[in-house]
């Protein structure tokens, strides 16, 4: 028997590993190169290699699903723009659009062809969260995009190896923090430089002419591997709703989740209208963590690429909260795109009860703070005077429970960015941390308990007024029980000395001298709390992550099944 064809599968096997070395290496590059604390710090990044005609081939493993998945799309966007044979070598295209990029005005999208033998094999594309992009800045608070910011359509950046300096001109003129942001488009550009040599090098050593072939297997197997999956699945269709708090008033999301032998539909008819606030989500971020939330349950061992996206189709009305259009405002569209996995996880559940963790805090619970800046109806002349500062401190709560074990207290899921250390903040900002700390009993109790949020107390160490931007969610409706298991508790703010109750969505001044109180929201429970491995409770109590009043149901945390 030949021995050729499992060399060829060895061959492909050693280039798919080389790739995966190569688009991580290009992911470290730009968290090493990186100015702005979202990317250096927590991750906010995406970075991955494409086939000339657009498709995904692979993706790092550091970057959020938001970036990743929604980059996949961008660069078609681009090809459109600038089609393959006018790049050259040398160029670098860029992009914010957020109905061609990744959502909002923050994620700077860069495309970079890959030149070999004198034709183009590839691009590299890679995504950073810049600190700031001008506008109202990254609150809820504006009501069209063109409040929110520098917007960019797809530019050419960097032509024949030189840079358009007009771009950075106007993105210096337009940005708060021009330092830093032009240091992360220096960034994207150098790491899709470090992921173009890698690949050349990889491209010699096999002897490869392009990575057509092997790029067509790799998207390939990952498709048909995906459709294998799906058989581990019943057929039909499930549906699911979710009442989040919204900006004023509450919004309605609707999912029907159909699985069938061609894939996966997920249609979000039913879901409430776009609204003149900043918290509607464009199309590319819904597909990106709508799919993510299906790849979790389905094929979470498959490769994530253009073949395993595609049994994933997802529809919304056009004009809803999930598909606003332009001129919508989108900048905090994190606050209800990142609540999809939830809504999908409802819709699986009906169909793998065994399969599916319960609801978390979801979307994030970042802590913006600016100094130095007015706001309308607040002291603006101690504003002004007071020491300028723009930061973001990523903050979680808890995961929702597993199928057998425990939800994870204070991670982000499903963006996968990490807290930003603390002594980092202190060292950009006149801010003193006063407690960051796990909180107890606010995971909900179940079988599978909850994860915890946590407690974050802040000041100006300054002693002036600052301004908080919140975009917070999971206040009025927060992570449901499921399967028996109770609620997780709901996140909260305020302020200390005041008592003072602080809005989930908008600008508002944190006064001189006060401390601003975090508490993050809990992931909620699943499965009969009666069924908790007894061994498990007394290990949180003794670690204080539960206390005696949270070892059995009790009205606070009534279990509802989602």
């Amino acid at each position: 028997m030949s021995t050729a064809p499992a060399r060829q599968q060895l061959r492909q096997q050693l280039v798919w590993s080389r790739l995966l070395a190569v688009v991580e290496e290009q992911a470290q590059a730009l968290i090493r190169t990186a100015f702005g604390t979202p990317t250096r710090e927590a991750g906010g990044l995406s970075a991955g290699v494409f086939l000339p005609d657009g498709r995904m081939v692979a993706q790092a493993v550091t970057g959020t699903p938001g970036h990743v998945n929604s980059m996949a799309d961008s660069v078609l966007h681009f090809l459109r723009a600038f089609p393959i044979d006018t790049m050259r070598d040398g160029d670098v295209f860029v992009t914010n659009d957020p109905w061609k990029g990744t959502g909002h005005l923050f994620d700077v999208v860069m495309v970079t062809p890959v030149f070999h033998g004198g034709k183009p094999v590839a691009l590299f594309a890679s995504t950073v969260h810049v600190v700031d992009i001008g506008g109202v800045n990254a609150g809820p608070d504006a009501l069209e995009i063109f409040h929110e910011g520098l917007f960019l359509p797809p530019l050419r950046f960097v032509s024949l190896g030189v840079f358009e300096e007009a771009v950075l001109d106007i993105v210096r003129a337009n940005v708060r923090e021009p330092g830093q942001v032009e240091g992360d488009f220096h960034a994207l550009v150098a790491c899709n430089a470090v992921g173009a040599v890698r690949l050349q090098r990889l491209l010699r050593e096999f002897g490869l002419a392009d990575l057509q072939a092997q790029g067509d297997y790799i998207i390939e197997r990952s498709r048909l591997a995906m459709r294998e999956a799906l058989r581990e699945w019943p057929k039909g269709t499930w549906r699911n709703h979710m009442t989040v708090d919204g900006y004023d008033t509450p919004l309605e999301l609707h999912a029907a989740v159909t699985v069938s032998d061609d894939g996966i539909l997920v249609d979000f008819a039913g879901t409430s209208a776009s609204i003149a606030r900043g918290i509607n989500v464009p199309k590319a971020y819904t597909d990106a963590y709508t799919s993510f939330g299906i790849r979790c349950l389905v094929g979470a061992d498959v490769p994530n690429n253009s073949g395993s996206l595609a049994p994933i189709r997802v529809v919304a009305p056009e004009g809803s909260i999930v598909n606003a259009l332009p001129p919508a405002a989108v900048a905090a569209r994190a606050a209800i795109g990142q609540m999809l996995p939830d809504l999908v996880f409802g819709a699986l559940r009906q169909a793998r009860p065994d399969r599916v963790p319960a609801e978390g805090a979801s979307s994030l619970w970042n802590i913006r703070l600016f100094g130095g800046q007015p706001i309308e109806g607040g002291p603006n002349d101690a504003l002004r005077r007071a020491r300028r500062f723009n930061i973001v401190s990523f903050s979680t709560g808890g995961t929702g429970a597993r199928p057998g074990k425990d939800g994870l207290s204070a991670t982000a899921y499903p963006s996968g960015v990490r807290n930003v250390s603390l002594e980092i903040l202190e060292t950009q900002a006149p801010l003193l941390f006063r407690r960051k700390e796990y909180r107890s009993d606010s995971g909900g109790i179940g079988a599978s308990r909850g994860g915890l949020g946590q407690v974050i107390e802040i000041e100006n160490a300054d002693g002036d007024p600052m301004v908080l931007s919140a975009t917070w969610d999971r206040i009025r409706f927060p992570a449901r029980g499921a399967l028996g298991g109770g609620d997780g508790a709901p996140g909260t703010a305020r302020l200390k000395h005041s008592g003072t109750a602080l809005r989930g969505k908008g600008r508002q001044v944190i006064p001189a001298g006060e401390v601003l109180v975090v508490e993050t929201p809990g992931g909620a429970g699943l499965g009969d709390p009666a069924q908790r491995d007894p061994a498990l409770v007394a290990r949180d109590l003794k670690a204080g992550l539960v206390t005696q009043a949270t070892t059995t149901p009790h009205k606070d945390f009534a279990g509802t099944t989602a």
